[in-house]
């Protein structure tokens, strides 16, 4: 079983998607099931509908999982694992005080040392504990030795005991924390590869080091992902993408290629399960770069069914979707497309030194019989107007498109005819 772990407190970013991603492509290549697991413990976090938007946008992208659970659903393990753990003496009560550990921490950045917690809690006496009516978190001990394991991209690695520390298991309210409910939820679902980022590598040493001391003697794979380059860290949400046109499989495709030297710049997921190598990825951190995801949307949009371009775009016509690209060669994005679109659609206010002519090309238009081709209906309005030159082709194109610059009126209009009467008006 493999596993992605859905954060329902923030939208999911372009790092998560990439995540889901290479989980997917394993699942399939090593036909195993992908769970998706909600992580929605801290239900003060946790954000209202959040989970099912997530889910919606993995769906988008054809990610393909046997089933949903969530955490919040194994409080119950949480909890009895964690006296399990107390019983044993292998984690303690901890009644430190935040402004306590606050000034440890503070004291250790003074001496430019990473924080480890103190271990004061650890050799207070069950009388003493007994005694206390001030409130506690529950720990776990930190290791008396390095705690060693292998990552398919790092290879060994190893980590000392203050690295690892006394992790939170419990927090003050006995709600588990994250990384210990993550630990825990591995076990219980018998996951076998585990694919994060790589600032998440000490979470993942705490976390075999919890499911040591519960005894859990299965060996988890672990691949920890590069972080990428480059990006907004408030962090690019997948749904401003979407939202700002690129199409899923562009998307995909992008995230995919990313540090992976790929057999071709574009290609769909279903091939990438067939030549994708996980342990070739470079470890060297990726740069995002927008204007290659532009290139590799544009491509897709130029192979894009006609029909199903025009349906993106809030119309139902081949025409629509032929006219959309044509402005391929200024435009990126369906978003981009969509506004030269309504651009041709909207009422044109007024055109400067050819308002005169823009009224007498319009009352002309209004009157007009249906005509086929552009020369013609050029014609047409010079033999009721006499307007010719600068002061038919510019008022003209202007009417048709909405601009003076881009793709010829000549080109437009073959695409547009049919809608003639509504954009003139």
């Amino acid at each position: 079983m493999i596993r992605f772990a859905l954060n329902p407190t923030q939208d999911i970013t372009v790092e998560d998607l990439r995540v889901a991603l290479f989980n997917h492509i394993l699942s399939k290549q090593l036909n195993e099931e992908l769970l998706i697991r909600v992580d929605d413990a801290d239900k003060k976090k946790t954000i209202e509908n959040k989970d099912k938007e997530i889910i919606d946008i993995l769906n988008l992208f054809s990610i393909d999982y046997s089933k949903v659970v969530y955490q919040s659903e194994n409080i119950k393990y949480h909890t009895q694992m964690a006296m399990k753990l107390l019983l044993d003496k292998k984690a303690f009560n901890c009644f430190c005080s935040d402004e306590a550990l606050e000034k440890d921490k503070q004291i250790a950045q003074k001496e430019n040392q990473p924080y480890s917690y103190s271990g004061f809690c650890e050799s207070i006496s069950d009388e003493t504990k007994f005694n206390c009516n001030a409130p506690f978190v529950v720990r776990v001990k930190k290791p008396k030795k390095n705690l060693s394991f292998t990552d398919i991209l790092h290879n060994d690695l190893e980590y000392k005991p203050s690295d690892v520390d006394s992790c939170i298991i419990l927090d003050h309210d006995k709600s588990p924390t994250l990384n210990y409910a993550s630990a825990v939820d591995d076990m219980l679902y018998d996951i076998s590869l585990i694919i994060k980022k790589q600032n998440q590598l000490i979470e993942t040493s705490q976390q075999i080091r919890i499911r040591n001391l519960l005894g859990y003697e299965k060996e988890i794979k672990h691949i920890h992902l590069p972080l990428l380059d480059n990006i907004d860290h408030e962090n690019l949400s997948v749904s401003k993408l979407i939202e700002q046109g690129y199409l899923p499989v562009a998307i995909a495709n992008y995230l995919i290629s990313l540090c992976y030297e790929t057999p071709k710049k574009i290609f769909s997921l279903e091939e990438a399960i067939q030549w994708f190598d996980i342990s070739k990825i470079s470890q060297d951190r990726p740069i995002f770069d927008i204007q290659e995801l532009n290139l590799i949307n544009k491509e897709y949009l130029k192979n894009i069914d006609d029909m199903r371009l025009s349906k993106i775009l809030k119309f139902a016509d081949n025409d629509i979707g032929t006219l959309a690209k044509i402005y391929l060669d200024e435009c990126s994005t369906t978003k981009e497309l969509k506004e030269k679109i309504d651009t041709i659609f909207k009422k044109k206010e007024r055109l400067d030194s050819f308002e005169k002519e823009c009224l007498m090309i319009k009352e002309c238009l209004k009157d007009a019989p249906f005509i086929d081709i552009f020369d013609d209906l050029q014609k047409y309005i010079t033999s009721k107007t006499n307007l010719t030159d600068e002061k038919l082709d510019k008022p003209l194109k202007f009417i048709l498109t909405g601009s003076l610059t881009g793709p010829d009126a000549s080109q437009i209009y073959p695409l547009i005819k049919n809608y003639l009467g509504e954009i003139i008006q």
